[in-house]
């Protein structure tokens, strides 16, 4: 549209570069984008990944919904590392990931609310517009014009400009999360981890904490009992088979823990890697972890796998291993096949002791 011109042109101007990636909705902003003259200056990358299987190989995990505010959360986390390796050569500063998910009228009668999600990523911040549609109101072509103003006001205020979001009865709700200084001194590499707790950690427990709940509570409890050592639960911010957090995702998480507590955010995204990290440590971890760490898909081939094993005897690494349900089964210690180099390194909870099915996926699932 002609409306759109002047700040399309003004964004490639820019030195701005960014990748987009939209599911269920937002292709017509990309083509807004692409269809002005000076596209291939700003637009590294873009992606239209509009099945599921596609979404989840883009991911490379299944999201909990695939229109939500965490799918599209991952989804420009996912963009800007791409951006950040098609231009390693351009000013972090100067790098955006942007994704669009929604759920907008079609050919039938959808269930669910008609709504959409616009996040972008930079280097210092996450910000994201969520907003939920009267169903029936407008047509899709209608919908699609609101989350193009939409994505194109976003990404002009990212590019120093202003175009004003578009006037609308249904609200129209922003968040914008800062990155702290000691983040991104992580996302550059330039300390391995952060912490709360200035001590080194002996007892940790990693995981998402997508959220915190009472399981994850109960073990830690049981742990420092039989350890007499303090807790501090690991974050990895970044994982190099999934997209990394957002800074909305760090500051979401963070927020749960109380003064008290000890946490820290790392980029050892394996066991391995946090065993080179945090020698002397013994860790705490469900059963379904421990099967992954013993599973041969996850590494090139058999000895890979047992070299990187071996690296928890190079570095004195202990864990404790708590049941968990999976599938329809309880799996505790006993039920899985622990190599014999380190099965003296492994001491497990039984039924009796702790049994907890409840799961942070089951808690989110039933939040949405």
């Amino acid at each position: 549209m002609k409306k759109y011109l002047d700040i399309v042109k003004k964004i490639h101007a820019s030195p701005y570069k960014l990748t987009l990636v939209s599911s269920g909705g937002g292709t017509n902003a990309i083509s807004e984008l692409l269809k002005v003259p000076g596209a291939s200056k700003t637009i590294l990358e873009s992606y239209i990944p509009y099945s599921k299987k596609s979404m989840d190989v883009f991911l490379g995990k299944k999201p909990d919904h695939y229109c939500s505010l965490d799918a599209c959360l991952n989804m420009a986390a996912n963009a800007y590392k791409k951006s950040a390796e098609i231009g390693e050569k351009i000013k972090a500063k100067y790098l955006l990931g942007i994704a669009i998910t929604a759920n907008l009228a079609t050919t039938y009668e959808k269930k669910g609310d008609h709504k959409f999600f616009i996040v972008v990523q930079a280097h210092d911040y996450t910000k994201y517009i969520e907003c939920y549609l009267d169903k029936g109101k407008r047509t899709r072509e209608e919908e699609e014009k609101l989350i193009t103003e939409c994505v194109l006001s976003l990404l002009a205020k990212s590019c120093k400009f202003n175009f004003d979001l578009p006037h609308m009865q249904e609200e129209i709700k922003m968040t914008e999360v800062k990155a702290k200084r000691s983040w991104k001194k992580l996302f550059n590499n330039k300390v391995g981890f952060i912490s709360n707790n200035k001590n080194n950690p002996e007892l940790i427990f990693p995981g998402s904490f997508n959220p915190l709940h009472e399981g994850h509570i109960k073990m830690k409890d049981l742990a420092e009992k039989k350890t007499g050592m303090h807790t501090t639960f690991e974050i990895c911010a970044k994982n190099a088979d999934k997209p990394p957090l957002t800074f909305y995702e760090i500051k979401r998480t963070l927020d749960q823990f109380h003064d008290n507590e000890s946490w820290m955010l790392t980029s050892a995204g394996r066991f391995s890697e946090k065993a080179e990290m945090f020698p002397n440590s013994v860790f705490i971890i469900g059963a379904d972890t421990l099967m992954r760490v013993f599973d041969e898909k996850f590494y090139k081939n058999y000895k890979d796998m047992i070299e990187h094993i071996d690296r928890f005897n190079d570095h004195n690494i202990n864990f404790l291993v708590f049941g968990r349900k999976v599938g329809k089964k309880f799996i505790s210690l006993d039920s899985i096949s622990v190599p014999d180099i380190i099965k003296d390194r492994c001491t497990g909870f039984d039924e009796g002791t702790f049994r907890d099915d409840v799961s942070s996926t089951e808690i989110r699932l039933t939040q949405n």
